[in-house]
């Protein structure tokens, strides 16, 4: 049987609310992965399940011809996180004094990749919290939430170009607090 795409779900759930439920087994990770990450854990269930509310009782007013939620879905977490601006940037300034990133790695990942990466946190942490709000999100949807440029500028309502020019800025900065290296680069 073929799955039905997000869309789908959302058109019947429309009659059979129950039919959400497809849409929020699909992406609940990924959003709170991503909120994980840009607010914490203890904020990520009270953001996560505030996105998939607010989306369920917009689901009438969504509309039918984007065949995937999951750049709504990423839009409306990231508009959340907005209103949380404050506690986002004390997050990352604490993760640059401190070096610990608060989502959890298997046991054997955080012994080799804590030791090597910490440094690198902290200077990341520090760039991320230096960019604009509206820089921060692009990238950080690119980066964490891994969402195309297509489906960036739908989940912020920005034209592609916006996204485009946001992103270079942001990588342009992030770079620059590296020293103009790329710190995903493998030593030769």
């Amino acid at each position: 049987m073929v799955e039905a795409d997000d869309a789908e779900l959302i058109r019947r759930s429309h009659d059979v609310p129950e039919q959400f439920a497809g849409v929020f087994d699909r992406y609940i990770d990924q959003i709170h992965r991503y909120i994980s990450r840009r607010l914490g854990s203890q904020a990520a269930d009270d953001i996560a399940a505030q996105t998939f509310l607010i989306a369920f009782s917009q689901r009438e007013s969504y509309d039918l011809t984007h065949r995937l939620a999951r750049p709504w879905l990423y839009g409306i977490a990231t508009n959340l996180i907005a209103r949380h601006r404050r506690n986002e940037e004390r997050f990352l300034r604490a993760l640059c004094r401190t070096g610990v990133d608060p989502l959890p790695e298997p046991m054997a990942d955080e012994a080799v990749g804590r030791v090597a990466a910490q440094m690198e946190e902290r200077r990341l942490a520090k760039a991320l919290a230096a960019l604009s709000q509206r820089d921060r999100d692009v990238l950080l949807l690119v980066a964490w939430g891994d969402l195309t440029y297509e489906e960036v500028a739908v989940a912020l309502g920005i034209p592609i170009g916006t996204v485009r020019s946001r992103l270079h800025r942001a990588r342009k900065k992030a770079r620059a607090a590296f020293g103009d290296e790329d710190p995903t680069a493998e030593d030769a």
